[in-house]
């Protein structure tokens, strides 16, 4: 099994930042691959971001949003730049167990329980 846990959600205005962080521990050596989900009140979870080989991100983000990954310390971020309204959204970690990117909810193997990121217009 592999644990995952994010932290550094919270309150900000339109146009700034936070960054996310999530750890992973238990059998991480399973994980190959790892991203980022978002779900809004009264909608579907949906992709952020993800790295494998290389680095994927949602059209709504691209160039606002950018992950990185510590594997040494079992490590990723997500910074946020330029926070809008609408990114106001519980944010989950997640993480596969194989190469494939984890851009869709079906390649996700694992989860942490979710961060909220609200951002105020």
């Amino acid at each position: 099994q592999v644990q995952l846990v994010e932290s550094g959600g919270g309150l900000v205005q339109a146009g700034g930042s936070l960054r996310l962080s999530c750890v992973a521990s238990g059998r991480t050596s399973s994980t190959y691959s790892m991203g980022w989900f978002r779900q809004a009140p009264g909608k579907e979870r949906e992709f952020v971001a993800a790295i494998s080989r290389r680095t994927y991100y949602a059209d709504s983000v691209k160039g606002r949003f950018t992950m990185s990954r510590d594997n040494a310390k079992n490590t990723m971020f997500l910074q946020m730049n330029s926070l809008k309204p609408e990114d106001t959204a519980v944010y989950y970690c997640a993480a596969g167990g194989t190469l494939v990117a984890i851009t869709t909810v079906s390649r996700v193997d694992y989860w942490g329980k979710g961060t909220l990121v609200t951002v105020s217009s």
